[in-house]
């Protein structure tokens, strides 16, 4: 009774092996999924300026990267692509965005409607899913207007230098008059004394 139960554990022991290394080589062979980091989340830009979205993913397959963004105006497709292989941008963004192998989108000449949220998705040719947001804020160049702040500021700074060099050039003049007008009060007063005393 003995020997028959023995022979029964050993074929339970290489069947648990096979499966245990079938199941093992069918892991070694299914993707691990898809990984993606973005380094950035928040990116401050002023208009005109060029912003980079970067992100970097990890998959074991082959991966399409989808971004897309959100705003106040609406949902807009910007490009998709899969990698090693097409890439499809959006007629919005054809002349504006360029893609990198690492997912990652460079926007060029940004304007205030570029604002808002930038959603990519990295899909492995399996069907597992990473997503990553980035933040973008875009504000109007400030240094115009203070640019102009300081051209009128020196306007009128040179205007008010003219004025007082003006102004103490008249009061120069003014004080040259008042000494010849002294003078020739003092001179004729003189004269009219001498000539009384000579009457008398």
């Amino acid at each position: 009774l003995m020997r028959p139960l023995r022979g029964c554990r050993g074929r339970g022991v290489v069947v648990g092996t096979v499966t245990l290394c079938l199941a093992a080589g069918w892991a070694l062979q299914t993707p691990g999924g898809v990984s993606l980091v973005v380094p950035q989340p928040n990116i401050n830009a002023t208009v005109a300026q060029n912003i980079l979205l970067s992100v970097e993913y990890s998959s074991r397959g082959v991966a399409t990267i989808e971004w897309k963004h959100v705003s106040s105006w609406g949902t807009t497709s910007i490009a998709e692509w899969r990698s090693g292989n097409y890439v499809n941008i959006s007629t919005v963004y054809k002349d504006r965005v360029t893609t990198f192998e690492n997912g990652s989108i460079q926007l060029r000449n940004v304007g205030m409607r570029d604002a808002g949220y930038y959603f990519v998705t990295v899909t492995e040719e399996h069907g597992t899913n990473a997503y990553g947001t980035i933040i973008v804020n875009v504000y109007e160049i400030i240094y115009e207007d203070l640019h102009f702040v300081a051209v009128l500021f020196a306007f009128l700074a040179a205007v008010s230098a003219i004025l007082i060099c003006f102004m103490w050039l008249c009061n120069k003049f003014l004080h040259l008059f008042q000494k010849k007008t002294t003078h020739k009060l003092t001179a004729s007063t003189t004269e009219e004394i001498e000539l009384e005393t000579i009457e008398c």
